[in-house]
Order: C-alpha cells, then structure tokens, then sequence
C-alpha cells in the first residue's frame, strides 16, 4: 500500500467520527507510516476521540474499534457514488414550530393595475417596476422585443463599469421576447410577467449555457438542466437576459471575474452573494433579478444598491437545479424595484414542483388593496437604538413617523435571549462541496482559503451536528413567542454587508455565526435567531446617507407571512417613495 494511499485510509476513519480531515500529532503519523497499518489501531482512535473531547473505557473502544474499521469500506464505496450538488438528505426542515398558526387558505391574487403611457424615449422606462412595464406590454404600447433590445443595450453599456454579467444570453433573450410578442397578439395573454425580462444569479441552471457558481474551480460547468425557477419564470413568458454573477460559491461580491459594483457608488462593491441581481436590478439593466440567501445574500445587497429584496420563507420557492450550500437555510428569492414586484413575481414561482421536497402547499397571496390599519405591528425594542450615525437614525426615526401616518400603531418586540451556536452552514456546506475538497479541485477556487472551513467542518461530529440543530428548534420556538403579538415588525438593516455605518454591527452577508461567548449586540442576536429560523424579510429604502447611497430599513414577519409583510412595506414604500430614486451611472 502506498503513503498516500495509508494516510487517506488513515483520515477516513476520522470521517467515520465526523472527524475526517483533521491532523493528529507528527508522531502518532508518523508511527503509521512505519507500521504501515491498513486499519484503524486503538491508538488512532483514542486520538480521534480525543479531538471529539471524549473519553470512553478500554472495554468500550474496543468494540468501537471494530466498528470502526467495519466503516472504512462502507465509506469508500460510498465516496465513489456521485451525487449531485442539489440532492438533499430525504429529511425536510421547517420553519413551523408548534403552536404557530400560518394561514392555509387560498385567496385571489389581486394586483394593482396602474395607468401607464409610453414616453418618447424608451430608455425613460429603465427604472419602473414591473406593474407599470406589465402595463406597457399588456396594452401593446411597448413590444417585448423592444423592451428586452433596451435592457440588453443597456446591461452591455454598463457592464464594464458594473461587472455583474458573467453570461449574456442575447439570443436567448431576443428569441423568448418574440415568442411573448407573438403570444400576446393572438391573445394570448399570460400575465404580468409576460415579455418582462430578467436575469438569474449564475448559481442557478440554465441548460445549454454555463453554471459558474461565481468561482475559478467550476467557471467551464455545465448543468444540463433548467432550474425549476427558470422553467416556471419562462412558461409565465418573462424574459432571460443573462447569467448575472453570483459571489463565489455564494459569498460575498468578489467572483473569478473580479468584483460587481455598487452602481450608487462604483468604488464599492455590491455586496452579497446575490451581487449581479441587486447590482443589475439597481442600474436599471433589468426588470428584476432572482437570487438565493442562507444568511444575508438577498437583504445584504439589497441594502447596498438599494433595491427591494424578498428573503422569503424558508419552503416557498424549488431549490431544484440551485447550487446547494445549506439544504436547511438556502432559500430563493426575487430584487426588484417594488414591493408589489415581488409580490409579482413570487406569484409565479411561490409553488411546489415535484422535485425539492422541502417547497411547502401552502399558498401565496396578495391582496395590493389589503387594509393594514388590521395588522399588528412592531419594531425591535433596543437595536435602533444600537445605531450611532445620526444620519441613519434620523431616517429610521422618520420610517417610524411614515408608518405611524398610516394608521399603524408600532409596539415593541424583545428578541429573547439565546447564546448557543445553532448554525448549520459549516456542516451542510461541507457535504456539498465534500468532492471538490477530496479531490483537491479547491486549489481552483478564486478564493482558495475558503475552502478551510469545508475541510475544518470535518471535526464536527454528527451527534454534536444533530444536537444542535435541536437546539435549533428550542431557539425557533423561543423567537415564535417573543414575535407572537405582531404580524411584521421593523429592524435596521444589515446595511451592505457589514452592518453599515453605525449600524450597531450587524453580521456580513453569509458570514460565519460570531463566537457564542462573545457579547452581540441586539441586531447580531436577531439576525442569527430569525436567519436560522427562516422568517422571512423584506428590505426597503427608507432614504439617504450623507455620501448620497441609500439608507434601509427591514420588515420582517413569522414565517409563511409575507402577505402582511409585504402589505405593510408597500403601504410604506408609497407613501415615502425612496424606491423611485435612481443611481446616475453616466455621472458616476
């Protein structure tokens, strides 16, 4: 047996433990390679468990023993099984604890249907939502030919200074758009989406043409699939502009191709993972953009670029041909440029497709006429206070006046308590990219040091995994009861990645938890508790910092209740109106 070949067979008794990749002391590895064992020995194993932080009677690891070494040829064969990057464990996480009443009744979508006139010059519209665009189409004062010409005009103008396409799909595009005309002139209408072009974050497959994941190591991929939510967006007739970049492996801004900017201020970047949708969204390059969240990647850049961004309820949209980083957490979502766009567009792709088992029956709905004068409502007791900039508290004091004009009366929400670490990124992000670091394809990445955490999530045990996520569930049920007085409540946003200025530091997008026995600050503590809870929220700019980009507040509500949360943030967004403010990128 070779060296190598020893020493794999020496750290995949580790996996056996939860332990796989982790070094023993030299000498204990070096005593392998003299004996040349082909088994895991007693000594082997009484390191492992110590690096598990358990002890156990001679007696005892001797049965163990065997059972381990039984183990060894169990993994291998398993190691040689390919699995693809978006097959879940057959078990399904929700985000309803008992005692949590969700509405399953199904209701009539109902829209707003604005009057609208074409302008002389196309390009005026590049900025309206897709309620008045809709309009445009439905009424055949715009083609969706034209429309989708503009975009791509516009999105090859601006990349350059932008860098948030990595594929553009011009024919793609311009044969669906055809396709929209043709349909809507033999009337046959299919809806708000139809002839409405968008574009998709590159971890999410389009058959024919590269799935990148943002990174060096899989930027030649091909998934031969279409992601569900790409079949569902196509067959309502919306329009597939490009690939737009992702953060690599669903972090942060930066992809192989450099970083994608903040078109409010060009020598910023986005923010992240969903960079290219919120970038794009913002500069007018399209209607609206899906992207995906596990913890921050929709609301982070959202925040920075200023654009609305839905993180729904975890079970709400098919994972199906998504790159999978946390099969309990990863949720899609849509960056648009109004609420009701989100609304819009959740309508289409809120449903179960038969292949990502955890997407729930129950059903969206809206109501764009919804009396909010009937909701509870709240705000986080504590955390705007936790904010020091003056310009952003003066804005935030300003949202809560808005809102209170509505008829709206604002009670206080506690977040309770909790210290333990429940996060399961680190573990459920290594058993996806477990190939890519066995195989050394890690060495390709744009970012390779990322891939210590895949390798250091090794030394995780799996009893210590499940017990947490157990704990998950009595940190779940411990926030359902501090919300369970309010339908939406308000808390300042996770400003651009890094809690933004004065932002009491709230986490970066898709960071890692903070240290459990470190003191967080309240905006840390909820935004912890209600990510791995999977509520949903809504991000809204609520005005303007002293460099001139957007400042943010969030809406949040338990899950399964984005018909409140969004009425009270729509309610809110007209009558302040900061969402129809743009970035000059001629000026810029």
């Amino acid at each position: 047996m070779t060296t190598d070949e020893t020493r794999r067979r020496f750290l995949a008794c580790f996996s056996s433990l939860g332990l796989g990749g982790t070094l023993l002391p030299g000498v204990l590895w070096a005593q392998v390679q003299q004996e040349g064992a082909q088994k895991v020995t007693p000594e082997m194993l009484k390191a492992a468990l110590g690096v598990a932080g358990l002890t156990f009677t001679d007696e005892d690891q001797k049965t163990m023993l065997r059972a381990v070494n039984q183990n060894l040829t169990r993994y291998e064969e398993l190691r040689t099984l390919h699995i693809p990057n978006d097959v879940a464990p057959p078990f399904y996480f929700s985000s309803i604890v008992p005692g949590m009443k969700v509405n399953r009744t199904r209701e009539p979508l109902r829209f707003s249907t604005p009057t609208v006139k074409r302008p002389t010059n196309l390009e005026d519209v590049a900025f309206w939502p897709i309620t008045q665009l809709a309009q445009l189409i439905k009424t055949r004062q715009v083609t969706s030919v034209e429309l989708t010409g503009m975009y791509l005009a516009r999105l090859h103008k601006y990349n350059d200074k932008l860098n948030c396409v990595v594929t553009f799909l011009d024919d793609v595009a311009m044969s669906q758009a055809k396709q929209a005309d043709a349909e809507i002139a033999a009337g046959k209408y299919k809806g708000p989406l139809h002839g409405i072009p968008w574009g998709a974050k590159d971890i999410i497959a389009v058959k024919g043409y590269k799935t990148t994941w943002g990174s060096g190591a899989y930027k030649d991929q091909m998934i031969d699939e279409d992601a569900s939510v790409v079949e569902m967006l196509r067959d309502a007739g919306a329009v597939l502009l490009a690939k737009v970049t992702s953060g690599e492996l669903a972090q942060g801004d930066r992809w192989f191709g450099g970083q994608t900017k903040n078109p409010w201020n060009v020598n910023e970047g986005s923010s992240g993972s969903s960079a290219g949708p919120a970038s794009a969204t913002a500069a007018g390059l399209i209607a609206f953009g899906i992207g995906s969240e596990t913890s921050g990647s929709i609301l982070s850049p959202s925040a920075r670029c200023g654009v609305t961004g839905l993180r729904p309820t975890f079970g709400r949209i098919s994972r199906y041909g998504v790159m999978a980083l946390s099969w309990t957490q990863d949720r899609l979502g849509p960056l648009c440029r109004s609420i009701e766009d989100c609304a819009l567009v959740m309508s289409v792709i809120a449903k179960p497709d038969g292949r990502d088992m955890s997407v729930s029956e129950l059903p969206f709905n809206w109501n764009a006429h919804f009396d909010i004068k009937k909701l509870r409502a709240g705000y986080l007791a504590g955390a705007f206070e936790e904010t020091k900039d003056p310009v952003l508290r003066r804005n935030d004091e300003k949202t809560f006046e808005q809102i209170r004009s509505l008829g709206v009366t604002l009670v206080p929400v506690t977040v309770p308590e909790w210290n333990v670490d429940v996060s399961s990124i680190g573990v459920e992000s290594a058993v996806f990219f477990d190939d890519l670091i066995r195989s050394g394809g890690d060495k390709q990445m744009t970012n390779p040091p990322r891939a210590n955490g895949f390798r250091s999530s090794r030394v995780v045990p799996a009893v210590e995994y499940l017990q947490s996520q157990r704990a998950r569930t009595m940190m779940m049920t411990k926030l359902a009861e501090a919300t369970a007085g309010v339908d939406v409540y308000l808390v300042p946003a996770n400003q651009g990645g890094g809690g933004g200025a004065g932002r009491g530091g709230a986490p970066p997008a898709d960071a890692p938890p903070p240290n459990p026995q470190q003191r967080r600050s309240i905006v840390q503590r909820h935004f912890n508790m209600a990510n791995l809870a999977c509520y949903p929220a809504v991000n809204v700019p609520n005005g303007f910092t002293e460099s001139g980009t957007p400042s943010n507040i969030t809406f949040y509500a338990r899950p399964f209740g984005e018909m409140e949360l969004l009425a009270l943030a729509k309610a809110y967004q007209d009558a302040s109106g900061f969402h129809l403010k743009h970035p000059q990128l001629d000026a810029s």
